[in-house]
């Protein structure tokens, strides 16, 4: 029995237990969540809009700076009327000696926080009220904004105030006058050293200014040179001055209170201008790197295009049906067209391809291509007609329209011609395709066989033509400039009335002595009929034969 009381216990003891914990896990079961759970389980409260913020926001400033960020206000109140007033009640505030800065203070009246003045007292004035719609477009709550607000002020009214005291006024005044003296000072020297470039460029026994020289081209002379270079010294002179007395002004308006806004507007300019100077730079550069490619795949290009039409033109390269002389023309054409498709190509990366200023420069070039293009693409596809049906080439004696020369020069507008007294006769491409040419070097260039002078002579009906022939043939063969490649020969052109007209037709060495071979025979011509005692008709003679003296020159 006393072991069956001790089990008895031990199993009231285990019931009380187990009772005990039922009991604590019923009260924990049934007690309220904690607060972090309580706030996993609530739904989220929805944000609020921010279609009412105004961008860009509203300013509330004082001496110009700005203290605070209007971007909404309470009920239907308006934003740019609110920073208005706000401004002028700021400004009055901080000018009043009554007014203390520590006595703003925030005032939470839900559904709005008030920022407000306190009197002496125990009253207070309000002087900005905000909500959580406002506070909304600061991502803040109401609370949190207003003492931000609070807080600015009390900076701004307290810097103001700090900044109109004597000994502010009395520092300002000394720096202003330590910075003018410097400007001066530097205006002087700058002034000094400009003079001293002055002289130096001018010097005309300066070695170091002899001119530019690309190989053995000269670009510039060394007069050019100095004027150049005395044009860069005044820009840079007139930059600089402009420059540092622009940077002046601020500096000067910084240091005295009532100025300090505008000082402060002044740098925000120059600011504003660097930051844009360098955001275009910073985003030109993938430009001018493309462009920068695009231009050095365009010099490599026209470098193999010329020294491919170089190894044709010095025959190491040749290709069926295309002669040596079409090569520098056509790598001309070439390093054209390669160079307009590199145009084309960097035209929409350089900076400012697309605004106005660039579309009239376009449409001016355009209209200036309409208004000269007729004339100017006449002559162009004339000069490259006359190319490449191989009219002549440098260097051949030619007969153009009576214009008779060496040719000079062969352009795509014009093509030059010297003539035997020196003289330079451009004729228009479209005149040259549309005249006969008469190339005097074509003979012996192309089929190696020299070209015939001609000249005609008339003779009476007195003397046997084989006594002219003979005349004439001795004539032409005692010239030096005729060639025995190809035998003279003379020919009968007409009967006239009064005398016979003989054509003697001699191959001459060299089209370069055409003219000079032309002038020894005729003087030839002349000498022989006259040892023979046969007399030339021409021009003609009326006269009648009663003795009179005939035209046999006396030797």
């Amino acid at each position: 029995m006393v072991r069956s009381a001790g089990q008895g216990a031990r199993l009231r003891s285990v019931l009380l237990v187990m009772m005990a914990l039922g009991m604590s896990l019923a009260t924990v079961l049934a007690s309220p969540l904690p607060l972090h759970a309580q706030k996993e389980l609530t739904p989220p409260k929805p944000a609020a809009t921010k279609a009412h913020c105004i961008d860009p926001p509203q300013s509330v400033t004082i001496d110009g700076r700005r203290v605070l960020e209007i971007r909404s206000t309470i009920g239907a109140q308006d934003p740019v009327k609110i920073a208005r007033q706000t401004t002028h009640e700021l400004g009055r505030l901080a000018a009043s000696p009554a007014f203390q800065p520590e006595g703003l203070a925030v005032e939470d009246a839900p559904p709005y926080t008030f920022l407000v003045l306190r009197r002496a007292d125990g009253g207070s004035d309000r002087l900005m009220a905000v909500d959580d719609r406002v506070a909304a477009c600061f991502d803040l709550s109401r609370q949190v904004l207003a003492e931000q607000y609070r807080s600015r002020l009390v900076s701004a009214v307290t810097a103001y105030r700090r900044s109109r005291t004597p000994i502010a006024w009395v520092k300002g005044t000394a720096l202003a006058l330590l910075v003018l003296v410097i400007y001066l000072f530097w205006i002087r020297i700058q002034s000094k050293l400009n003079r001293r470039a002055a002289q130096w460029i001018a010097f005309d026994q300066s070695r170091q200014l002899q001119g530019l020289r690309v190989g053995s081209n000269q670009l510039l002379e060394s007069v050019q040179i100095r004027q150049i270079l005395q044009l860069v010294r005044r820009v840079i002179h007139w930059s600089l001055l402009l420059l540092i007395s622009y940077l002046l002004v601020p500096l000067l308006l910084g240091l005295f209170p009532p100025t300090q806004g505008i000082a402060d507007g002044l740098r925000q300019q120059i600011l504003q201008v660097i930051r844009n100077a360098l955001a275009l730079a910073v985003g030109a550069l993938p430009n001018l790197v493309s462009i920068l490619l695009i231009a050095a795949v365009t010099v490599m290009a026209i470098r193999a295009s010329n020294a491919w039409f170089s190894a044709l033109e010095r025959g190491r390269v040749r290709i069926p049906g295309f002669y040596q002389e079409w090569a520098l023309p056509t790598a001309r054409l070439a390093t054209i067209f390669i160079a307009l498709i590199g145009l084309v190509l960097a035209y929409p990366y350089i900076p400012g391809s697309g605004s106005k200023a660039f579309q009239g420069a376009g449409l001016f070039v355009g209209a200036l291509a309409a208004l000269g293009s007729s004339a100017i693409a006449t002559n162009i596809i004339s000069g490259l007609m006359l190319i490449y049906t191989r009219a002549f080439r440098l260097g051949d004696r030619v007969d153009i329209n009576g214009t008779v020369g060496v040719v000079q020069e062969r352009a795509l507008l014009v093509t030059r011609v010297r003539t035997p007294r020196n003289e330079l006769v451009s004729i228009p491409n479209a005149i040259v395709i549309g005249a006969s040419v008469v190339n005097f070097s074509f003979s012996r260039r192309e089929i190696q066989q020299p070209v015939a002078i001609a000249t005609t002579i008339t003779i009476g009906y007195d003397v046997p033509w084989r006594r002219v022939h003979e005349l004439m043939l001795a004539a032409a063969k005692s010239v030096k400039g005729v060639s025995d490649e190809m035998a003279p020969y003379v020919i009968q052109t007409s009967l006239n009335d009064f005398h016979i007209s003989y054509e003697l037709n001699a191959f001459v060495i060299g089209a370069d002595t055409y003219r000079e071979t032309l002038s020894d025979v005729l003087a030839a011509l002349q000498d022989h009929f006259a040892a023979a005692k046969v007399e030339i008709l021409s021009p003609g003679y009326h006269a009648i034969r009663n003795g009179n003296a005939s035209t046999l020159p006396k030797v």
